[in-house]
C-alpha cells in the first residue's frame, strides 16, 4: 500500500513558535486519527511511530504532532523533563485537530492519543466540542487510581473508544467503565477494547525491550475495526 508522508508545521494556539506534525496517508483510506503522544515521549519515538505505521498498514491515515515542550531542542524522550502547562496542551490539541481537518477534509476525523495525548484530547472535547470530529480514541487512559482525572469524560461530546491493557500501569478498563456507569448519564456512546498483550503503557527499562516494541504492531489492528465501522456509518462531510 502506497503512503504519502508529509512534514507539517502549525501554530499551537499558545506561544510564539510553530510545532511539527507528520501526516501519513495511505491510498484509499477513509479515516484519519489525530494522534497525540504521551508525556515522556514525542511523535518520533518507536511506540508512536510504530503505532502510526500499524494504523497506516490497516488503511488509516494518521496525523501525529508535537507539543511545544516536546518540540524544544532540549527535550529528551523518557526523561523527567516537565510538560507544558495544561492550557498550552489543550490549545495545542485544538489546533492540531483543526490543522488535520484542513489537510484532509475528505476523511472521517478521529482524535486522541496515548496517555497524556488521550487525556488532553478528551479534556479539550469536554471543554468545547472539537469541530468536525467523528469520535475519540484513547490509548492507555492515565487513570492511575485518580478518578478526578476522569470527571470530564461525562462532558465529552463525541463517541469514545478506550483501549487499555489487561494489566495496564495507566489504569484498568473496568475501573474506568465502573466510574462512568456510576456517574451521571453521559452524552455519547462509549466502547471498550482490551489488549491481551497486557499493557498499552511502556514503563521504565522495558520501553525499548523487544516485547514492547513488538506491541506497537499489535495495537493497530485491535484499535481500528470498531472505529472504522463508525467512520463508515457516519460518512461525515467537511467542506
Amino acid at each position: 500500500m502506497a503512503t504519502l508522508s508529509r512534514d507539517i508545521t502549525f501554530m499551537p494556539g499558545a506561544g510564539p513558535d510553530e510545532v511539527s506534525a507528520i501526516l501519513d496517508r495511505p491510498d484509499e483510506c477513509r479515516s484519519l486519527l489525530v494522534l497525540g503522544h504521551g508525556s515522556g515521549s514525542n511523535m518520533r519515538v518507536p511506540f508512536i511511530s510504530g503505532l502510526s505505521a500499524a494504523l497506516v498498514a490497516a488503511g488509516v491515515a494518521t496525523f501525529r504532532y508535537q507539543y511545544p515542550y516536546s518540540e524544544s531542542s532540549d527535550f529528551v524522550p523518557y526523561s523527567d523533563m516537565p510538560t507544558d502547562e495544561p492550557e498550552v496542551l489543550l490549545a495545542t490539541v485544538r489546533s492540531a485537530v483543526a490543522t488535520a481537518a484542513s489537510e484532509a477534509p475528505d476523511l472521517a476525523l478521529f482524535a486522541g492519543g496515548h496517555s497524556l495525548g488521550g487525556l488532553m484530547t478528551s479534556m479539550t472535547d469536554a471543554a468545547s466540542p472539537l469541530k468536525d470530529l467523528t469520535g475519540l480514541v484513547i490509548l492507555g487512559f492515565p487513570l492511575k487510581g485518580d478518578f478526578d482525572k476522569a470527571a470530564h469524560l461525562t462532558d465529552a461530546m463525541h463517541p469514545m473508544l478506550f483501549v487499555q491493557g489487561t494489566n495496564d500501569d495507566l489504569g484498568d478498563v473496568d475501573q474506568i467503565k465502573r466510574w462512568l456507569v456510576g456517574s451521571r448519564p453521559t452524552r455519547r456512546s462509549t466502547s471498550w477494547s482490551r489488549l491481551a498483550t497486557g499493557s498499552v503503557s511502556l514503563t521504565g527499562r522495558t520501553r525499548t525491550s523487544t516485547p514492547n516494541l513488538q506491541r506497537r504492531s499489535q495495537i493497530g489492528p485491535p484499535v481500528w475495526p470498531e472505529v472504522s465501522r463508525s467512520a463508515r456509518t457516519r460518512q461525515v462531510s467537511r467542506r
